[in-house]
């Protein structure tokens, strides 16, 4: 198995021409129908470990799920004045439920999401087409999607892959096999490659600060690249 410093040297070496080359064969055109923004069928979502995560919206769906670096938070904090847990939530993953809700210690942060399950940030007209309330402050993985990079330390979107040609990866989306304009397609490429090699920059910086906490019954734990945090993104301190 490579070491995620091997598989950041990987990324930081990704040839954006290649990976345009790669997205304009494929084809994408967004049509704004929402779906990578809303809730998933639970038939359709699994968590890290390929079960799937009973944690369901209100109308019994899986929420939405993208993950969202602790840069990113505060961007979308400033672009709105937003408090932090108006942006993100704990990830699942990792969460054990409880008889007072989830507790326990996760790795990652999430984008908000409202009762429905769907990203807090996507609403519709009354024609049912979707925009993002923060399109020009979203986080890469939003900004990429539906494309991924094969790196063993990136994370890949919900959906099922559809093979793409070297190391980029589409996910299943009725944009695919639209055309694109180079310009569009090498834009998407560069923001790939910076969001292959932030979240390898992360996962190293989470591995390299991690510190077991003593927390209490029913508190959690976000581990991220800036240290231990509570659910409103201060500062976890151990009781002791």
């Amino acid at each position: 198995m490579k070491s995620l410093e091997s598989e950041l040297a990987e990324a930081r070496a990704l040839e954006e021409d290649a990976l345009a080359d790669a997205i304009e064969s494929i084809g994408f055109e967004c049509t704004r129908c929402g779906a990578c923004c809303k809730s998933e069928e639970p038939s359709a979502s699994k968590d890290a470990s390929g079960e799937f995560d009973d944690r369901q919206a209100s109308d019994g769906t899986d929420p939405h799920t993208a993950t969202v670096f602790p840069d990113e938070i505060r961007d979308l904090q400033a672009a709105g004045d937003y408090d932090f847990r108006d942006v993100a939530r704990p990830m699942p993953y990792g969460l054990v439920d409880g008889p007072d809700g989830p507790s326990g210690e996760t790795f990652e942060w999430a984008l908000q999401t409202d009762a429905c399950g769907d990203c807090t940030f996507y609403e519709e007209d009354g024609e049912g087409v979707g925009a993002c309330t923060v399109h020009e402050d979203r986080p890469l993985i939003c900004e990429t999607y539906p494309f991924s990079v094969a790196l063993g330390g990136t994370s890949q979107p919900m959906g099922e892959a559809v093979d793409g040609e070297g190391m980029v990866r589409a996910h299943e989306c009725e944009g695919l096999g639209r055309d694109i304009p180079r310009a569009d397609a090498e834009d998407l490429a560069g923001a790939l490659k910076e969001r292959a090699i932030r979240e390898l920059e992360e996962a190293i910086a989470v591995r390299d600060n991690y510190e077991p906490v003593d927390a209490d019954e029913g508190d959690i734990v976000v581990h991220d690249s800036e240290g231990a945090k509570r659910v409103d993104g201060t500062p976890f301190e151990d009781a002791s």
